[in-house]
């Protein structure tokens, strides 16, 4: 049975667990070793993944001390950090303490006498409230963590600032760390189990809906199921209705990461998703040099991932960007596009929008679900796409196994009628002659639909 949590919703029901299997498991290994070792995990991953829920999972037949770091003071912080510790360690703590730093070298030595186990969770918050925290939790590490049996987990949402507290060298807890993390979105093996349980009658329209909508993140899943929301129409529904969730969504996951410049940045993802891909194409619509912007969006924030045709020239400018999560693309494609008619009052008229353009984006994005499948499955040792430098002959999906010298040629076709064996044939022929691979190799052309799902 797979693992993550979804929470409580109506009726009284307490959803299972989905997925998490992998890391659920490494979490456990890492509270193991601490017994003996000392050891400082990161648990990274966007905003509604289910961080949180996965660390209370993999601990939770544990005293775990669990600190959330909100936007308070640091003197309230370490108010409600006290009251955590006395609750899951039954120790006597420190009086009225003010300072973070105080209360972390207290676990510190505790941990000297008893294995214990802490997570500091949206450990980024402290650039906001003391910045200074970060180099005095360094001292106080390097000083004890010999001594100590202590499982430190800190998480954390805003992937720019993990990144930068602990792989920037110029930061004091850069190298600090003895294991990271990363949770990612469910795959389409999960989302069918999820399907399956819940809807148990959900059509292939239904399952690329749910994929295409939430992108496999917890959060957005969970509400579906909630509110069984399980079939297309219903989803969609949900998506437009007045006040919806979803509608503030890509706002409330970005903007602060972005800061003041986030129009720009939501500008450049909006052409994205709306398939204006090259940085010329971009930077023409906007009148402005966005070299610095892609860079922060592929290294810094890992929300758009460059992609070239299969074993193209790394320094070749035949580079097209795509965001890499499906709900950020519909939301930057549809929402922002077309905010202008939420604030007319105009949902229905938008819902009725995005019905009619469907069929033609779903096409696009149902080649992701089976690029992903086919990545859950390991199939191959290199997997890509390919298009000539004219932009022609494309070729949705190429899957390369050098053990077995095998390689695949997909077409990917909503429908199975329109998958055409003969031209995926004429177009391979084409990558085979202008870049030469794949000689001595065994070839298989494969056309994929919704009913392959």
């Amino acid at each position: 049975m797979r693992n993550v949590c979804f929470g409580n919703v109506r009726y009284g029901i307490v959803m299972r667990f989905f997925d998490r299997q992998f890391e659920i498991r490494k979490l456990q290994r890492i509270e193991e070793l601490s017994k003996e070792v000392s050891q400082f995990t990161v648990v990274s991953g966007r905003r509604r993944i289910g961080k949180t829920a996965l660390i209370r999972k993999a601990y939770e037949d544990l005293p775990l001390v669990y600190l959330f770091v909100a936007r308070k003071t640091e003197s309230d912080l370490c108010e409600s950090f006290v009251d955590s510790i006395k609750e899951a360690l039954n120790v006597p703590v420190l009086g009225k303490v003010s300072r973070f730093i105080d209360i972390f070298r207290f676990l510190m030595e505790i941990a000297k006498t008893q294995h214990i186990t802490v997570m500091i969770d949206e450990f980024q918050e402290f650039y906001k409230i003391n910045p200074s925290v970060f180099s005095e939790m360094q001292d106080v590490w390097d000083r004890n963590k010999a001594d100590a049996k202590i499982n430190l987990v800190v998480c954390g949402s805003m992937n720019s600032l993990l990144n930068k507290i602990f792989r920037d060298k110029k930061e004091p807890l850069y190298g600090r760390q003895t294991d990271m993390i990363k949770v990612r979105a469910f795959a389409p093996s999960v989302l069918k189990e999820i399907m399956a349980e819940y809807n148990p009658k959900y059509s292939k329209e239904d399952l690329l809906a749910l994929y295409l909508l939430t992108g496999g993140v917890a959060k957005y899943v969970e509400l579906f199921v909630d509110r069984r929301n399980l079939t297309k129409e219903t989803m969609i529904d949900a998506c437009f209705e007045k006040d919806s969730y979803f509608l503030m969504e890509g706002k409330s996951v970005l903007i602060e990461e972005f800061g003041k410049e986030y129009g720009t940045y939501f500008s450049i993802l909006s052409l994205i998703a709306q398939g204006h891909n090259t940085r010329s194409d971009v930077e023409n619509i906007l009148g402005i040099e966005i070299a610095g912007y892609l860079k922060k969006l592929v290294d810094d924030y890992e929300l758009i991932a460059k992609r070239q045709p299969l074993f193209e020239n790394a320094t070749n400018k035949n580079v097209r960007y795509a965001l890499e999560d499906n709900f950020l693309r519909f939301w930057f494609r549809f929402v922002f596009r077309y905010e202008y008619m939420l604030e007319a009052g105009a949902n229905v008229k938008l819902k009725n929008l995005v019905n009619a353009d469907y069929e033609a984006y779903s096409g696009r994005i149902l080649e992701g679900y089976f690029r992903d499948s086919l990545i859950e499955q390991g199939l191959f040792t290199r997997i890509g796409y390919w298009h000539s430098r004219n932009g022609q002959n494309e070729i949705d999906i190429i899957g390369q196994d050098e053990s077995t010298k095998k390689a695949v040629f997909y077409e990917v076709k909503r429908q199975k009628d329109n998958v055409d064996i003969a031209v995926l044939k004429e177009k391979a022929q084409a990558f085979l002659t202008a870049t030469h691979e794949f000689k001595n190799y065994d070839i298989e052309y494969v056309g994929l639909s919704m009913e392959d799902m």
